[in-house]
């Protein structure tokens, strides 16, 4: 059901004049961000969030609120009448899950399932966003992007895999129903707003609140997530129809990352590094103890596993084609750990 108001002004280029944004997922991370963005530029957002689901993302936000689920087409279709955009942002961001079959429901068939509800309503253009974790990855540690060779059998983890999956699906059925689909690939966004928090975001909570003694060699490409909300936007704007972009920022190994955190908070930065045979009986412990409590582990095998790589990506299509760019990650990391200590984490 919608209710409440918002400010009216056309959704960029690709929008009805006055019609309403629908973003999923508005008030994660990622999702509040993006509409944040688009709020600042006077639009219009309707924010589709689950009846059960934390809001404190949303409180300070003129924003309408569409409630529903992903697998409740009838909710979608419901949601997105009248609206110009839908910026299917919403999804299921866990490195381990005691039954898979969840993630797979809400991040491959909630996917489609947002397609086919725009399609019906006539929108003109969707963002989907989808993620670096979907790309392959270099062995040499040079930046991939969004033409570097992988497959499924490559994807390690459920949440991989789905998304895999789902952006699959998702372009799959642009095609089907003609209609005009444009899809970002976010590489590790850090900042304000990680209410959860995400499995990065709790990365530098726990860096920054003293309880990491020791890192692995493992890197990332991390960016704020305030230029990843920009982003989506430039992608509804100037994005070509059927194409990706990574929204990344600067690639950090995890040692340089935990150095701006100390940086930030005076904090020496652990200095021992451990050999990744040596967190798998951590991650095997965390999880045997994860399936009584059903409480997410702060380490995982898959982690473990994903840690052996560098995530390291380039952004120079959304840069060139978009006019995408990113600020210094220190930026980022500064803003989260402000963010975090306001809020009462520490």
């Amino acid at each position: 059901m919608v209710e409440g108001a918002g400010r009216a002004r056309a959704a960029g280029d690709a929008s009805v004049s006055g019609a309403a944004n629908l973003v999923t997922g508005a008030n994660g991370f990622l999702g509040a961000a993006v509409a944040r963005a688009l709020l600042a530029e006077g639009q219009r957002v309707r924010a589709f969030v689950r009846r059960s689901s934390d809001r404190r993302n949303l409180e300070s936000l003129d924003v309408e609120i569409a409630e529903g689920d992903l697998n409740d087409r009838a909710s979608l279709r419901e949601a997105a009448r009248g609206c110009g955009a839908v910026f299917h942002v919403a999804a299921d961001y866990r490195l381990w899950v005691a039954d898979p079959a969840p993630m797979y429901k809400t991040n491959v068939d909630g996917s489609v399932n947002v397609v086919a509800a725009a399609a019906e309503a006539g929108v003109e253009r969707v963002v989907y966003t989808s993620s670096v974790a979907v790309l392959g990855i270099n062995a040499d540690k040079t930046p991939a992007d969004e033409t570097t060779p992988v497959s499924l059998e490559q994807m390690i983890g459920v949440y991989k895999r789905s998304k895999f999956l789902a952006e699959q699906a998702v372009a799959r059925s642009a095609k089907e129903l003609d209609l005009d689909v444009v899809i970002v690939n976010p590489s590790t966004p850090i900042g304000p707003g990680d209410v959860k928090p995400t499995p990065t975001g709790r990365v530098i909570l726990d860096a920054a609140a003293g309880r990491m003694p020791a890192y692995v060699d493992t890197g990332l490409n991390v960016v704020h997530v305030d230029d990843v909300a920009r982003g989506h936007l430039l992608a509804l704007r100037f994005g070509r129809r059927g194409e990706r972009y990574i929204l990344g920022g600067r690639d950090l190994s995890l040692r340089e990352i935990l150095q701006l955190v100390g940086e930030h908070t005076g904090r020496p930065a652990p200095n021992v590094r451990l050999p990744h045979w040596a967190v798998y009986p951590i991650a095997a412990v965390g999880e045997a103890v994860a399936l009584v409590t059903k409480r997410e582990p702060r380490a995982t095998l898959d982690g473990v596993r994903m840690a052996k790589k560098h995530m390291y990506f380039s952004s120079a299509k959304a840069e060139r084609e978009l006019g995408y760019s990113a600020r210094p990650p220190e930026h980022a990391i500064a803003d989260a750990i402000d963010w975090f200590k306001s809020h009462g984490y520490f």
